[in-house]
């Protein structure tokens, strides 16, 4: 899967089927609309392009109003949701910087300057409730007479139900938010995970006697918070998980500086890693259960008798010793 910065690239292809959207999470709805783009893309023999946007655009918005609380959190990295793109089969993505000028363009700037000349897109499929241009002022039916006029077909996707309720983004963090992970993983059809580089950290969790692995979640309002138990690949080469106890969050006790890691204690650690062996490795952690909230404690002996009754929690839910 190739991957551009904006849409004026000589390496983008020159033509291509393509579909919108902010694909935060990749959930089931995201899913069942890469499989009908990237089929449709075969049979028109054309590569298949999602454009996203960097920041969410209710980001930019929030930040623009000075209203922070008016930010969605997110639920993926930019890193996991190029990862789940590329799971899906789709050719290119399209990074478009969201800001000042990108959010003034009008629905017809949009699609001659973006769709036709930018990206010659010959097939768009959106979603029911898409919507484009300055004030959002764009809906499906300008965008399909536009299509008719410029030359490239338009088609728009039902939302996807999973038991009867609508699969969004939006109910992606409200299960995140509650905890409530067996919800998130029939939303997301996968249990909930998080990748990237083992960074080294403070060492603190040496000094407390449970070594942890540290990885950096690149936005400041993760949909997940608190401690989990988890699950890691990629640590070792051995087939299958690891198993931990993991906190994702600001670490108030220590730090509360605002920056987000996740932190896991592998609650068997491998031997053959030694002490330094995990750093620089790409790693997934699976989140498989909450066990509660971030939580400040009085110094770090409460924070060390928190973190092992957490071990007990987490060793109790996956039923080992």
């Amino acid at each position: 899967m190739r991957i551009f910065r904006g849409h004026h690239h000589p390496g983008i292809a020159p033509a291509c089927a393509l579909t919108i959207g902010n694909f935060d999470g990749v959930h089931r709805g995201h899913q069942a609309m890469l499989a009908l783009l990237t089929s449709e893309a075969r049979h028109r023999r054309l590569p298949s392009c999602v454009m996203s946007f960097e920041p969410h655009p209710r980001d930019y918005f929030a930040q623009r109003a000075g209203r922070p609380e008016l930010a969605p959190t997110r639920v993926a990295t930019l890193r996991d949701k190029l990862l789940e793109l590329e799971r899906c089969g789709v050719d290119q993505v399209v990074l478009m910087p969201f800001n000042e000028r990108f959010a003034s363009l009008s629905p017809e700037a949009f699609v001659d300057d973006v769709l036709v000349r930018g990206l010659g897109a010959r097939y768009v499929l959106v979603g029911d409730d898409f919507r484009f241009g300055a004030k959002r002022s764009g809906d499906y039916a300008m965008l399909d007479g536009a299509g008719t006029r410029a030359g490239f077909d338009v088609a728009r996707m039902l939302s996807y139900e999973v038991h009867g309720l609508r699969v969004s983004s939006s109910a992606v963090r409200e299960a995140l938010a509650q905890g409530d992970m067996a919800r998130a993983t029939a939303l997301l059809g996968r249990p909930y995970s998080v990748s990237g580089h083992v960074l080294h950290g403070r060492k603190l969790g040496r000094e407390l006697g449970f070594r942890t692995l540290n990885l950096r979640f690149g936005h400041p309002n993760p949909a997940a918070q608190g401690i989990f138990v988890v699950q890691v690949f990629g640590l070792t080469d051995r087939p299958g998980p690891l198993p931990g106890v993991a906190s994702l969050g600001v670490r108030p006790t220590v730090e509360d500086a605002g920056r987000v890691l996740l932190e896991v204690n592998c609650l068997d650690w491998p031997a053959s890693l030694g002490s330094e062996g995990a750093y620089g490795r790409v790693v997934q952690v699976e989140l498989l259960h909450k066990l509660h909230d971030e939580r400040r404690y009085d110094g770090l002996d409460a924070l060390r008798a928190g973190i092992a009754q957490d071990v007990v929690d987490a060793r109790a839910w996956l039923g080992i010793s």
